[in-house]
This record gives structure tokens, sequence and C-alpha cells, in this order.
């Protein structure tokens, strides 16, 4: 390596630090931005067909909010409220604690009172809550600059995203053929993701929770979004979620309610997984479950919340790496003048 080719290195390494320093504290959202960006860019490309990039552009900014972030936060709304009222409108009546507390009783010899234990948990959570006031008004000013930002890179993912591709293509020191094969594997890996776990984890979600409002879980909306979370993890899903709420319905006096809702949730819920995972996944490219899994918990502790997506994705996309570079490796390096 010559000098000129070190300078240009040590540059390209400086800035390549200072600029992830900026993306740091608004990662979350660049993700978000990246991700609406993948899935609506096949859309961006047949619109452009019939309008402008900027017209289609803005319409699926639209589509974006309409159909992506605002359900999102009207069930995020949701479920925190469920919480919310789990802690701070715990009583004997809606939660029937009493039959729960006589259960404990009778099985245990020891008595619990776990309305009160409830009320003191709520008041401890509004002292927090006021303590930190001030944190929580700078999380959501955060928030809101960085759904901007999501929005704003969105527009200009899908309306220079042919130009980006274009440029990274040109920059890639591989040649056509093999760079078509990584992108094309990384592309099947991002949608086995999305449509093959994402999807399906959405739909297992609610359709559990349409059993647990069925029955009259307390809280039910809460509990679903629990769900879809867990059923993200492979091996676990909803069922550490219905498999209590039964239990729940035996110790209160509900028997016939319990085994409806262990009927529904173990055929209707557990088929969906049967049926639906391997026709959904069948189509894009195939990803073991220790994958998801090591993906879904690393990437929570990687990039949060959005690592629940991109974590198997980044895994998923070693794999197809590796499988690329096998395949092509000795020809490339046959061809390599140095």
């Amino acid at each position: 390596m010559n000098r000129s080719k070190g300078y240009l290195l040590v540059l390209v390494t400086l800035f390549a630090y200072l600029s992830w320093q900026l993306i740091a504290p608004f990662l979350q959202y660049v993700l978000l931005a990246v991700l609406l960006g993948f899935v609506l860019f096949p859309l961006q490309e047949r619109l452009e067909k019939r309008v402008s990039p900027t017209i289609a552009a803005f319409s699926l900014i639209l589509l974006a909010i309409v159909g992506f972030i605002v359900p999102f936060a009207l069930v995020v709304a949701v479920a925190a409220g469920d919480a919310t009222a789990i802690v701070q409108n715990a009583d004997q009546e809606s939660l029937q604690l009493s039959a729960v507390e006589g259960w404990i009783a009778d099985q245990t010899g020891m008595n619990v009172d776990l309305a009160s234990r409830l009320s003191d948990a709520a008041q401890q959570v509004g002292s927090v809550a006021l303590e930190q006031a001030t944190t929580w008004f700078g999380t959501v000013t955060h928030a809101l600059v960085g759904f901007g930002l999501a929005l704003f890179l969105l527009y200009y993912f899908l309306r220079d995203g042919t130009k980006l591709l274009a440029w990274v293509r040109s920059v890639t020191p591989l040649p056509a053929d093999v760079q078509d094969d990584l992108y094309r594997e990384l592309d099947e890996v991002m949608w086995a993701v999305l449509a093959g776990h994402v999807l399906i984890a959405i739909i297992q979600g609610t359709i559990a929770g349409i059993g647990l409002f069925a029955v009259g879980i307390p809280n039910a909306a809460f509990w679903t979004f629990i769900m879809i979370v867990l059923g993200l993890i492979p091996l676990i899903g909803s069922f550490l979620v219905w498999g209590p709420a039964v239990g729940y319905l035996l110790v209160t006096g509900e028997p016939i309610l319990a085994v409806a809702l262990l009927v529904y949730s173990t055929v209707i819920v557990g088929v969906s997984d049967d049926y639906l995972r391997p026709v959904v996944v069948d189509r894009y490219a195939e990803i073991s479950p220790a994958v998801i899994l090591i993906g879904v918990l690393g990437g929570v502790y990687a990039f949060g919340v959005m690592g629940l997506f991109f974590g198997p994705v980044v895994v998923g996309a070693f794999i197809a790496v590796v499988e690329v570079v096998d395949d092509n490796y000795e020809r490339l390096e046959e061809s390599d003048p140095t």
C-alpha cells in the first residue's frame, strides 16, 4: 500500500466514524426508514411508470403514515393504556382477585392481598412518573424529531432509490453477476424475515388475541400486543400468554371458557403456524429458527426495538454472503489482477 492509498483509507475511516456518531442517536429511526423503504420501493418503481418520482414518493409517504406508522402508534397506545390500567385500576371486582387469592390460600395456606399490592405498585409507578416527567418530555421530543427524520429519509430513499442502488453497484468491487447473486440473496433474506416471520407473528398474535377478547380476559389488547412480540421468537410464541390465560379462567371459576380458549388456541393458532409459515417461507429463503432466535434476542440488545426485525436479517445476510463467497471465491481469485 502506497502513501496516497493509506492517506485515503485514513480519511475514509475518520469520516465513517464521525458519520456513525451522527447517525447513532437516531439509529432506530434510520432503520425504520430503511425498513419502510425496502417494503415500499417495488411500489415506487411501479408508480414511476405513471407519475413523476417526486409525486410517487410523496404518495407512498402518505401510505406509510396511514398504513404503518399510525396503526402501529395506535396499537402501542392501546397496549400502553391497558398496561397502565392493569396496575392503576386493579380491584377485586374487575380482575376477580378474590377468587385468585382464595385459590392461592387453598393451595398454599398463605393469605395474599393482591389488590393491596397492586395498589402500592400503582402508587410507586405514579411517583416514578412524576419524578421522570422531564426525562419523558425529552424522550417524546426525541421521538418526534426521529419520526420526522425517518419520513424525510424515506422520501429520499424512495425518490432516489434507483440512483442509490446504481451508485452502490458502481463502488462495489465485484463483477456484475456476483453482485446480482449477492443482492438477490439479501433480498430473499429480507423478505423471508418480514413475510415469513414478522407477518406470521402479527397474524398469530391477532388470532390468539381474538380468543382472549371472546372469553373476556381483562386488558386483552395489551396481551394481544405481547403475543405479537412473542410470536417473533421461535418455539415460544403466544403460548406464554394464552397458556396462563387458560389457568386464570380455571381458577376464577370459568372451566368452560378455559377449555374453549385452550381448544381455540391449540387448534386455530397452531394451524395458522403450521400452514401459513411453510407457504410464506417457501417463496423466499428458508431461515432456520435458530437464526431467528439469535437474531431477535441479539438484535434487541444491539439495535433496540428495530432489532426485532433487523437482527434476523443481519444473521441471515451473513449466511447469504458466506454462500455467495463460497460459490464465487475461486473464480474471483483467478480473475484478480494482483
